[in-house]
Parts: structure tokens; sequence; C-alpha cells
């Protein structure tokens, strides 16, 4: 029986339609709600891996549960139950074209682009002589386009989202607030349980003319985490940091001679590495939510929640 779910094509009572992205399936139920399942796929340098992940789904899905909840009073957000460990249903939002990065240190991509000599991102300007890891002055928020599945998001900033009426100045004022806030509240957390909450990304959304957070919001498929206790001895000595994120799989495509690049063949993942991919998704799960991460039976995952999320949605 199938121990993750790669791919979804259930039939839902209410079901308008499916999309699926690089990791999520998403039902649309009556144009009213949305079905999100969380698969166990993942993605690096806009590429789909060819293996899933064990628990990666339960991890993901709970992880975002958890920081909606802890973020209501901040911003409404979509979320409504989540009726299966892998699987949220909430209200159905018009998506806003762009996706907003919080970034409070110089790492990952911002850490190279900054080392091809470029000193702004999104027209936010960085200053001269930094390094890797290093910590900014204060967050910053360096917008992207949302793409299409296997195509690139692209840098925008602040002024072009507004002057070409992607969003509306007003809107765009009161999503920039609720992005850092959220972000303060999720470096909160992270610092009460020794974690760093390093850089995210968060969506934003719009139902009845009201603003809502959608999708998923910090977890390790959109965030970065630092070890707090490790991170200025190893930054002193210009020594890599202990990471919490998808980071330590890019390294390892980078590795193998894959970044996503035209001709570039994606290296076989062993059982090993799979393996290894899956205990660090559930060390993070552990590690932010201070609590212990129950799995899930995935004997038979994909009927588990076929079962579970029929059963809700007669519920409804």
């Amino acid at each position: 029986m199938a121990k993750t779910i790669l791919t979804s094509n259930y039939n839902f009572p209410g079901q308008k339609s499916i999309y699926k992205g690089k990791v999520r399936d998403v039902y649309n139920i009556d144009d009213k709600y949305l079905l999100m399942i969380v698969s166990d796929r993942i993605s690096a340098f806009d590429v789909v891996l060819p293996k899933g992940i064990p628990y990666k789904g339960q991890v993901l899905n709970q992880i975002a549960a958890k920081f909606l909840d802890a973020t209501s009073d901040i911003v409404p957000n979509w979320k409504i139950a989540t009726p299966d460990p892998t699987v949220t249903f909430g209200h159905k939002c018009e998506p806003f074209p762009i996706e907003m990065i919080v970034r409070a240190y110089l790492t990952g991509s911002s850490w190279r682009t900054y080392k091809t000599g470029a000193r702004e991102i999104c027209g936010i300007k960085i200053p001269d002589g930094m390094k890797e890891h290093q910590r900014f002055a204060s967050p910053i928020i360096t917008p992207t386009t949302k793409a299409e599945l296997g195509r690139h998001d692209e840098d925008i900033s602040r002024s072009e989202i507004i002057s070409s009426g992607l969003i509306s100045e007003e809107d765009y004022i009161l999503i920039e607030k609720y992005t850092m806030d959220v972000f303060l509240r999720g470096s909160e957390i992270a610092t009460r349980h020794g974690l760093i909450l390093v850089d995210t990304k968060y969506e934003f959304g719009k139902k009845d003319g009201k603003i809502y957070l959608i999708d998923e919001i910090n977890t390790p498929d959109s965030s970065r985490y630092f070890y707090a206790d490790k991170y200025q001895d190893n930054f002193e000595k210009s020594l890599p940091q202990i990471q919490l994120s998808k980071e330590f799989v890019r390294e390892w495509l980078m590795d193998n001679g894959f970044q996503g690049k035209a001709g570039q063949k994606v290296p076989g993942m062993s059982d090993l590495f799979v393996n290894q991919v899956s205990e660090r998704y559930i060390e993070l799960y552990e590690k932010i939510t201070g609590e212990k991460f129950i799995k899930a039976d995935i004997s038979n995952v994909p009927e588990r929640i076929e079962n579970n999320c029929k059963a809700f949605l007669k519920s409804l």
C-alpha cells in the first residue's frame, strides 16, 4: 500500500475543479471552499523531485495549521478545519498575484545574489561589506511574482506592484503590515523554542472584500530556521549555520550538479537520503512546536485521506 501520497485524483461531493501545484493538490468545493491536500512531493529549484518524503505532508500541514491559529488575532486566515493530518479545509479566496518574502538575514538566494555584486533587492538597498548569514538591521520585505508551474518567480519592488496595478496601494499597505506582524509573531514563537526564523514567505487573498492570509505559513518548505544557540559562534567563525529548512536539499542537489538549469538531470534519491529528509522535517516540527510528532497511519495514505475528507464533507 502507498506510504506516501505523490498525486491525487479524488471525486469529492460538491467538487468543481482540481488545481495541482508543486506540492499541494487543491480541490474547489462548491466555488466557496478549498480542500487542500499537502502531498509528500518535494520540490527545489522549481522542480518536483522524483520521490516522496514520508510524513512530509503531515508535517507541513500541521505546522501551518498551528501558525494559522497562532496568528488569527493579527489577520483573518482561510483555515476552517483539518479533516486529515495532511489536509486543510478553508475559504476559497481570490489570491493576490505576488508572494511576500520576509528576510531577517542575508542568506540563501539573497546571499547568492549579493555575491554577484548586487546591492539592491526589490528596490531595497543592501549595504556593502555584509557576510553570509548576517542579520539585517531590521527585516526586509522582498516580494516576488507568482510564476506558473515550472517557471521561476521574479523579484518585484513595492513601487512596481502598485504602479502596475497588480495590487491597489490601499491593499498593499495592509498586506505589508500583516506580513511584518505575522513574521514577528513567528519569530517570537521560534525564539521560545531556541530557533531563529530567518526568512519566509506569505500569501494573501481576498473574499467578499476582506483580505485573508492563505496557503501555508512558517513551514520548512516556505521558511528557513537557524538554531539560536549556535548562530553567533558560527557566524563569527564563518562556519555554515545549522538550519532546519529545505536549503539542505538544495545544497545536496547543487553538490550533485543540479540547480534546475536547462540540460541538468535530477540526481537519483537513495532511500537513505529520503529517510534523512523525512527525519529533518519531523525534527523541525518537534523543535518549532515543542511537541512530539505523532506519526499518522501510513499503511495506505491515499485511502485514509479519501475516507477522512468524504466523512468531513458529509458532516457539513
